[in-house]
């Protein structure tokens, strides 16, 4: 194993992180991000991959305390990693939310329906229906060479997701879907079905409410 400065600029957890996106790294790399540095006799990521092999072993609850039995990691450090596995699973609690209707989806979205531009988000669900992320794809009017499936289902295959929500805003207030929604619409139905990522609704929202292709018979 190479050590980080052995590591070509690239591929450096930092600089890969910023490249490629956080879901590129191991479980190691993020973890080294997290620490910054090292100790005296051992490198980062050394040390990340004792303290990932202690996570593997399992505890009932992560202390500093537990942490400190890793040789060379200091109260600080093991501070740091507890403290930043505790906003994380506070945040997950807060958003494990699950998109099962239109409403849902109207609701999740609320706060663009004001938005004097169009707006065309994606929501990524696991098979459970919970929201994995949530992405404004395109801001602007909407026509076909504008929303290409490729950036509609680049972030669904790399979250692994089991289905898609596709939604816009409609500034005019106007629920009645355009002729260029419709196509659209067609178009991504054929690209989820040929990725085996189930398109399960458009939703046009509006401060007067919101039009569900799904509801309409139209998905």
């Amino acid at each position: 194993m190479k050590t980080i400065k052995e590591l070509h600029k690239q591929d450096k957890p930092r600089e890969k992180l910023v490249h490629k996106g956080a879901q590129a790294l191991k479980n190691d790399e993020l973890l080294s991000i997290l620490l910054g540095s090292g100790v005296q006799g051992k490198d980062v990521r050394k040390l990340s991959k004792e303290i990932i092999a202690l996570f593997e072993k399992g505890f009932d609850e992560l202390t500093v305390e537990k942490l400190c039995d890793v040789h060379g990691l200091g109260m600080a450090k093991a501070s740091q990693i507890v403290a930043a596995i505790e906003l994380g699973r506070r945040y997950l609690i807060k958003n494990n939310k699950r998109i099962t209707s239109a409403q849902d989806v109207y609701e999740e979205l609320k706060a663009y329906v004001d938005r004097v531009q169009e707006y065309f988000l994606t929501i990524t669900l696991d098979g459970a229906s919970h929201i994995i992320q949530t992405r404004t794809v395109f801001i602007g009017t909407l026509n076909q060479s504008l929303v290409h499936p490729r950036e509609v289902f680049a972030d669904a295959i790399c979250d692994r997701a089991a289905g898609i929500v596709i939604a816009h805003n409609h500034p005019s207030g106007t629920l009645e879907p355009s002729r260029a929604d419709l196509q659209i619409t067609d178009r991504l139905k054929e690209v989820a079905r040929l990725v085996g990522i189930e398109l399960l609704d458009h939703v046009i929202l509006s401060k007067h409410g919101y039009y569900s292709f799904s509801d309409e018979g139209l998905l």
